[in-house]
């Protein structure tokens, strides 16, 4: 059944960093709209502000700049007015006076936005918003009723967009900071809310590793105490299955060794009276004797594994000088080759005893019977301690590595050798095995590039030796 809580896009955000995310992208949302709203309301007041101050010194002016005009006055007579008129930072005037023009030192009469110009055409003041060489300016025109005669305020913006310069470098760190703060909050939110689900997922890794005993706590929000009452019913359910298969296995296998002792016996007695027996007779007692060996060793592991799956494999734990156990297993295999570092024999390990000879008689026998024959042993440690078992024969297909240590996995090369007397349990034990010892193993191809597999086991070294 393929699993559905899986998706083609592997590098997807998490729950936790989507959560995180869309924090922020709110914090950043918010911070825009406040930003902006801010931003346009200050410059809508400045302008304002800036907008009447201007209006009314250029109403002001001109009052005076009337009342200092005669009839007989011409555009000469206007330098020494202007000079006398009320004038704020930055702002200019042009003064029409018939078809002559007062302009200032940096502007003339093209700058004068169009529109204003015939407003006051029409002998009408106004006031408007106007880019000005480039520039915003606030341009007031006032005309001079009593003369044919205009008179225009230029004021310089250049202060009020400072002011809002300033403003936007403010909101802009200000949004920033808020951004930081929201993904902090949804860290902070997705963890609180994602506690339960990494409990459940720490049990159910608990369960698969065989603490099959793993249940979750009472939970403080009754959404997830029903979470929790369902995680805890399905474990029981687990457990009680995986624990009858068990038994049923183990009650099988205890079953089958009365019959199994029996039969050995009485090929015990014909072995005991071989010489007697005719040739045929002699080969079908061979026959006997290979499927009652592969079959008692059959029923062996069938207890073993039982003993796993029902909780109860536990360690004898005692002291093995690592060194010296390997260079009796390289001799009993035939004088395998040996290879270990300077000061193997300083390094012993807490381990079961029985259970590491297992390992090591399971992998020396899978080589025998799949790969011609292990070629060496080798015995590495760094931060932890590794033992590897080659081989000279096939070696295993990559998409096969993870399935060799399946129970009763025979592979591409063992399904056609139904005659090999294994009982395809070994490399199963020999995991089950390590995980007792909070090791590991796995099958890799050799470095020297040579035909074979390399069979690696880690285990953890002794903290003083680690």
């Amino acid at each position: 059944m393929p699993d559905v809580s899986k998706t083609d896009d592997v590098s997807r955000l998490g729950l936790g960093a989507q959560i995180s995310v869309l924090f922020a992208i709110g914090g950043l949302l918010v911070s825009i709209l406040l930003g902006a709203a801010t931003l346009v309301l200050t410059r809508q007041q400045l302008l304002e502000t800036r907008g009447s101050a201007a209006a009314a010194m250029a109403v002001s002016n001109a009052t005076r700049l009337s009342n200092q005009l005669t009839p007989e006055s011409s555009i000469e007579d206007l330098p020494t007015i202007v000079d006398s008129l009320t004038r704020i930072g930055g702002s200019q005037r042009i003064i029409r006076m018939g078809d002559d023009w007062l302009v200032a030192p940096e502007l003339d009469r093209a700058d004068l936005p169009t529109p204003l110009v015939t407003r006051l055409g029409d002998r009408r003041p106004g006031q408007m918003l106007a880019m000005v060489r480039g520039e915003p300016r606030f341009v007031v025109g006032i005309p001079l009723t009593a003369f044919d005669a205009d008179y225009y305020a230029i004021s310089d913006l250049s202060e009020v967009q400072q002011t809002l310069d300033d403003l936007r470098f403010i909101l802009l760190g200000t949004g920033a900071i808020a951004v930081t703060l929201a993904a902090l909050l949804g860290s902070w939110a997705a963890n609180r809310m994602l506690r339960p689900l990494r409990r459940v997922r720490e049990a159910a890794e608990a369960i698969a590793g065989g603490r099959l005993d793993t249940r979750l706590g009472a939970q403080a929000d009754p959404d997830l105490d029903r979470l929790s009452d369902s995680f805890n019913e399905m474990a029981h359910a687990l457990e009680s299955r995986i624990q009858r298969d068990a038994r049923f296995a183990s009650d099988v296998s205890h079953e089958l060794r009365s019959p199994l002792t029996t039969l050995m016996a009485g090929v015990g007695v014909l072995e005991s009276r071989r010489e007697e027996l005719s040739p045929r007779s002699m080969i079908a007692l061979d026959l006997l004797v290979a499927d009652l060996d592969r079959f008692n060793r059959l029923v062996n592991d069938l207890l073993e594994i039982s003993g796993f799956d029902a909780g109860v494999a536990a360690l004898d734990l005692t002291e093995v000088d690592i060194a010296r156990f390997l260079e009796i297993t390289a001799e009993g295999a035939g004088a395998v080759a040996l290879l270990m570092p300077d000061g193997a024999h300083a390094v012993v390990l807490q381990a079961d005893k029985r259970r590491l000879a297992r390992i090591m008689s399971n992998l020396l026998d899978n080589a025998e019977r799949y790969g011609g024959g292990a070629t060496g042993i080798t015995l590495e440690m760094d931060d932890t301690l590794r033992i590897i078992v080659e081989d000279g024969g096939a070696g295993i297909p990559a998409g096969e590595r993870s399935a060799v240590f399946e129970r009763f996995f025979r592979g591409s090369a063992g399904g056609r050798r139904t005659d090999d007397g294994g009982t395809g349990l070994g490399l199963s034990l020999v995991v089950e095995d390590l995980r007792l010892h909070d090791g590991r193993v796995w099958v890799e191809d050799r470095p020297d590039g040579r035909p074979g597999a390399r069979f690696v086991l880690e285990l953890p070294l002794p903290e003083e030796d680690a």
